[in-house]
C-alpha cells in the first residue's frame, strides 16, 4: 500500500496544523489531563489522513468484457431508473455509491475503452448521499465508450467536506477497467448511468469494491 500524490499536500497541511497545536499545548497548557488527550486525538487525525489517501494494490480478476465493476468503494445507495440529461439524453440505469470517511476514496475506471466526453461543474457541497448532489455539488462528468460502441457515464461528486476531485480522464484517451481514473477527497459519491438493458447484479445497501465488484453486465 502507498499514499496517492495528489493526497500528499492536504497531508501536508494537516500535519502542520496537528503538529503546531500539540507544541502549544505543551507550552501553554502545563495540565496533562488536557494537553494528552489533545496530543492523542491530534495524533490519531495524523495517522488518520495518512490511511486515508491510501492506495491499496487491487487485481481484478474478472474475465468478462462486459463486466462494469464500481469505480469506488462504499454502499449502494441508488438503483433506478433515471433520465440523463447533461450527456447521454436519454433512459438510463443509474446506479450510485456513497463514500464514507473511512472507505478508500481512489477512483477505478468501470469499463475499459475510449473517453469520449468530460466536463468539470464547479458546485455546491451538500450531503452526497443527498439526490440533489448529484447536480448541485462540485462534479466531474466522463463517459467511456467500450469497443463495441457501448457508453457508460459516471460523476465523481464532491461532498459536504470534499473541496477537490482529482480526474485522469482526457477525451480521446483510453482508459483501463481497474486501473485509477481519479480521487475525490474526503466523503463523496459516484453515480454511474448504464443502458437500460444492462443486467444490473446489486442492490440498495449492497457494499462494493472498487475493480472487484461487478454492478452490471453489459449486452
Amino acid at each position: 500500500m502507498r499514499i496517492h500524490r495528489d493526497g500528499w499536500g492536504t497531508i501536508a497541511g494537516i500535519w502542520a496544523l496537528c503538529i503546531a497545536i500539540m507544541v502549544l499545548c505543551t507550552i501553554f497548557i502545563d495540565i496533562k489531563w488536557i494537553t494528552v488527550p489533545v496530543c492523542a486525538i491530534l495524533a490519531f487525525a495524523m495517522c488518520f489522513i495518512l490511511y486515508f489517501f491510501r492506495v491499496p494494490v487491487r487485481r481484478g480478476n474478472i474475465d468478462s468484457d462486459k463486466a462494469v465493476t464500481s469505480v469506488a468503494d462504499g454502499e449502494v445507495v441508488i438503483v433506478e431508473k433515471v433520465f440523463e440529461e447533461e450527456y447521454l439524453k436519454r433512459e438510463c440505469m443509474q446506479i450510485s455509491v456513497y463514500m464514507n470517511f473511512f472507505n478508500m476514496h481512489i477512483n477505478f475506471w468501470p469499463v475499459s475503452g475510449e473517453c469520449t466526453y468530460y466536463k468539470y461543474h464547479p458546485g455546491k457541497y451538500f450531503l452526497a448521499f443527498m439526490p440533489k448532489a448529484s447536480e448541485l455539488n462540485e462534479h466531474t462528468s466522463v463517459a467511456v465508450r467500450t469497443p463495441d460502441g457501448q457508453e457508460v457515464f459516471f460523476k465523481q461528486i464532491a461532498g459536504t467536506f470534499a473541496r477537490r476531485i482529482v480526474c485522469k480522464a482526457e477525451v480521446g484517451k483510453n482508459g483501463v477497467r481497474g486501473k485509477q481514473c481519479g480521487l475525490i477527497k474526503f466523503g463523496s459519491r459516484i453515480d454511474m448511468y448504464l443502458p437500460l438493458d444492462a443486467d444490473i447484479k446489486v442492490e440498495v445497501g449492497d457494499d462494493v469494491v472498487a475493480c472487484l465488484s461487478v454492478l452490471a453486465e453489459l449486452k
